[in-house]
């Protein structure tokens, strides 16, 4: 689909206010050429004493009701065409929202939010300006400029008319280069702005990390480069513009002064009229801002024909994990989960990051996942979440393949704590009923009472209405969990995912959410991923993955009975935690002094 045939099916949606538009603007520029004729009747009049007081008033009525007409006019077409082209703009950007969020998770570890939000804003506003002024700008000088030639030719004089009409033919032959240089030159640009917000949008998501590693003065550099690269980018736009616009005045300067000269001696020869003098060089005027609207329009529309090549460029990318044409809902989903010789290799990696993992849970059962960072814990769950296509028959649902259920049925069925903790810049209530259709107070707070939380949220000055900041930032580490953890229990799913979601709360907070948990999710499949064996000794199954390969599945007694890579990492975490115990005491006995090197005593 070429640039046209895309932003046409939108265009067409609108084409009756388009047409009412068009129709419109006709009309304003059929009254607008009888001004300088009705100017050129009055001089001719008084000068030549043929015209009373009365002639004039009525001339001068005339005038006022094409004046009036004329705002009536501008008014309308305004209204019409200006209102389809916003019109576009919301459709545009509602269709991209609701497409980007389609798109699979591994489209945004491959782009970056900057350039994403450069394309909602920037470019979006010049396919509008493309679309709306732009096409007002080519309408408007086409019909103006046909009438002013005729009525030239008809009222005053064609040899007149043919000289005024020269420069007319340079400036159209310039403005038709003009675009194809400007096109490449502002898609630079467009792509400098993106690089530019990329930037600073990471700049400012991560400050606290730039300012504990003291790289404000690194990063001020960094973005003054990327900002002397974008003023290039812009310059280059503006250089080209400063050249042609200027040369546009000269020739239009040119045209008129030639047509004054030439002019001037047809009347004083006798051969056209003072009045129709005057009037023809009303005309010249009037042909100036067809003349100027032809560059702006070009302009727009190179402008708009990049932008609208890098919103198609959105659109064109499609989303690997959607439903497939035998995808049938489940008539309920009870938390059965059954890995088939599941095996997961990631874009771009050589080597499987999940291998031949063999499990079946059945519903109610307690799951925990342990092992070393990388060794795809979190690509497990995202799997059963279904943001990663697993191969058929690898993942089964209640006896059904996860790649047969609606991502829908699926994804409602399933509650989840993800371990970066999200949260909207929104009111600690709406966050937490994020996932359910009402703000039921009652059954948030028996969530937050289970996640631990709602004693600290009552504390805040405006309880549950707080406003927390960007991605949370306002709260504790384990206050955005604890919210994490109370928005995912809301949705009383039958399935419950757990990533890592406990590592900063304390141990007490700790056992008091999994015996809390333990009582609620009776009968419900919870799935624990966690780094502190503490976190999950009381599941019902343990999986230990080691390379990404299921080393080792049991419960904690029969685990500790193998004497392989858990009864390893609990001694070691064991060992860990008896001397940060050890070095708290000595810290205490000796407040004084840092405690260094290994074991004091």
């Amino acid at each position: 689909m070429n640039s046209f045939q895309f932003i046409w099916q939108y265009v067409k949606r609108y084409r009756f206010r388009y047409l009412a538009g068009i129709v419109t603007l006709f009309f304003v520029d059929f009254f607008n050429i009888f001004i300088p004729k009705v100017t050129g009747t009055i001089t001719d009049g008084l000068t030549a004493s043929s015209m009373d007081m009365n002639g004039v008033l009525h001339q001068l009525l005339l005038l006022f009701l094409l004046g009036a007409g004329l705002a009536l006019g501008r008014f309308f077409w305004r209204y019409f065409l200006f209102g389809a082209a916003r019109s576009i703009e919301r459709n545009l950007r509602d269709d991209m929202f609701a497409h980007l969020e389609k798109m699979d998770v591994e489209y945004y570890n491959e782009h970056k939010t900057g350039d994403l939000m450069t394309r909602f804003t920037s470019d979006l506003n010049m396919i509008r300006m493309a679309i709306g002024p732009a096409v007002i700008s080519v309408f408007d000088a086409t019909v103006m400029t046909a009438m002013v030639i005729l009525q030239m030719m008809v009222y005053v004089n064609v040899r007149l008319t043919l000289l005024a009409l020269i420069p007319m033919i340079i400036i159209c032959v310039g403005e038709i280069y003009y675009g194809k240089i400007m096109h490449p030159k502002y898609k630079e640009r467009q792509e400098a702005v993106s690089a530019l917000t990329d930037y600073v949008q990471e700049s400012f998501s991560g400050v606290r990390v730039i300012k504990a590693f003291v790289q404000e003065r690194a990063q001020m550099y960094g973005f003054l480069k990327a900002n002397r690269h974008t003023m290039e980018k812009n310059l280059n736009v503006v250089r080209l513009q400063s050249i042609v616009m200027p040369l546009l005045d000269v020739i239009i300067g040119m045209s008129s002064l030639v047509t004054l000269i030439y002019g001037g001696y047809l009347a004083l020869v006798g051969e056209i009229t003072l009045g129709r003098f005057v009037a023809f060089n009303q005309y010249i005027n009037m042909l100036i801002w067809p003349m100027l609207a032809c560059g702006d329009a070009i302009n727009m529309f190179s402008q708009g024909s990049a932008s609208i090549r890098r919103v198609q460029e959105v659109f064109a990318e499609k989303p690997e994990i959607c439903d497939a044409t035998d995808a049938v809902a489940p008539p309920k989903i009870r938390g059965d989960i059954t890995l088939s010789h599941l095996t997961f290799l990631h874009r771009g990696h050589s080597e499987p990051t999940l291998k031949d993992i063999n499990l079946e849970v059945k519903a109610g059962t307690t799951l925990a996942i342990i092992g070393r960072t990388g060794n795809g814990k979190s690509t497990l769950v995202n799997l059963l979440l279904h943001l990663y296509n697993a191969k058929p028959g690898m993942i089964l649902i209640d006896g059904q393949d996860i790649n047969t259920i609606p991502l829908k049925d699926l994804r409602e069925h399933i509650a989840y704590v993800p371990q970066d903790n999200f949260l909207f810049s929104d009111t600690l209530k709406s966050n937490i009923s994020f996932g359910v259709e009402e703000e039921d107070m009652g059954a948030i707070v028996r969530a937050t009472r289970a996640a631990c939380i709602h004693d600290n949220i009552v504390a805040f000055p405006d309880g549950y209405e707080t406003i927390v900041g960007e991605r949370g930032v306002t709260l504790s580490g384990g206050q955005k969990q604890r919210s994490s953890i109370a928005r995912a229990l809301m949705k009383d799913a039958p399935i419950l995912i757990l990533d890592d979601a406990l590592s900063a709360v304390d141990t007490d907070t700790e056992e008091q959410i999994l015996k809390n948990l333990k009582e609620n999710r009776k009968g419900k499949t919870t799935i624990l991923i966690a780094h502190r064996i503490s976190t999950i000794q009381n599941a019902d199954v343990i999986l230990v993955l080691e390379d990404g390969e299921a080393r080792e599945i049991g419960n904690h007694a029969s685990l500790m009975a193998k004497g392989g890579i858990y009864k390893s990492m609990f001694e070691k975490q064991q060992l860990e935690a008896a001397i940060g115990e050890k070095r708290a005491a000595l810290c205490s006995d000796f407040p004084g002094q840092a405690v260094q090197g290994g074991d004091p005593a």
